[in-house]
Formats: structure tokens, sequence, C-alpha cells
């Protein structure tokens, strides 16, 4: 990625599509850009290999107030809910989870990474769709932690 060459045409696309901010990620690398003073308005751009989900951001961002916990992903790698294509996903929304249950499946470098829960709860939101790349340390899930733990 010739990253020079690169933010001159995310530039480019946000005179062109009056954008306040656009991100491409590829692969393990992402450009962002962010006009200064602007309120961010997301847009997937033809050029992006990967939309941000701005929603999922705003979830995220939300947890604090909502006092929810987040479950992170520890790694780089592809999310997948349930541990084989034909089988039924480890939780659902609204699902009750223990310490130590499975919630997911990262797979980095061929190897399938179990994540488990550091906290006992109730799912109220998976913040990522099966198959997706995801980044360390991006929320996968929201959990309602149990008052009783």
């Amino acid at each position: 990625m010739n990253l020079r060459r690169t933010i001159q045409e995310l530039v480019q696309i946000m005179r062109e599509e009056d954008l306040a901010e656009i991100e491409v990620r590829k692969l393990f690398s992402a450009v962002r850009v962010r006009r200064p003073g602007g309120e961010a308005v997301h847009a997937s751009a033809p050029v992006s290999a990967a939309p941000v989900a701005a929603s999922d951001d705003h979830k995220a961002a939300s947890a604090a107030a909502a006092d929810l916990v987040p479950i992170k992903s520890p790694m780089v790698g592809t999310f997948y809910r349930s541990p084989a294509p034909d089988a039924d996903p480890y939780v659902e929304e609204n699902s009750t989870i223990d310490v130590g249950q499975t919630v997911c499946i990262v797979e980095a470098m061929k190897l399938m990474n179990e994540i488990e829960s550091d906290v006992k709860g109730r799912i109220t939101s998976i913040l990522v769709e099966n198959a997706q790349p995801v980044e360390y340390g991006q929320v996968l899930f929201l959990v309602e932690a149990d008052s009783a733990a």
C-alpha cells in the first residue's frame, strides 16, 4: 500500500462525496483520514476493503454509560460464532453466560482460538458479523454483568 497515494485518493473521495471522515482497511493495515473540526459521517467508499460500522462503534461507546462489560478480541483474526459452519452459535443475544464459557472463535494463522467469557451475565449485543475480520482489542460482545457475581 503506497501510503501517500492512498491518502491523496482518500482526500479526493472525501472532497467529492463531502465526507468528514473515511477509513480503508486491507488485511492488517488501515488508513483513516478525518477532516479537522468536522463531525464524522460514516460511509463506505468503493475502495474500502471492509466497511466501517458506525453503529458498532456507537454501541461500544455507549457500553460504559449502560454499565455493560465488553468482551474484546485478544488478537487479530477472523471471528466465528460457532465451532463449525453447520453448528449452532455458541451464544445468541440474551443468552446467559458463565465465567470460562466459550462465546466464539477467533481464527488466527489457521489456528482456532476459543474466546472465553471472563464475566457472568447476559449477552446484550453481538457487535461482529460471522466470518468478519477483527482487530486486537475490538469489542465483540457487550454483557450485562450478573449483579450477584
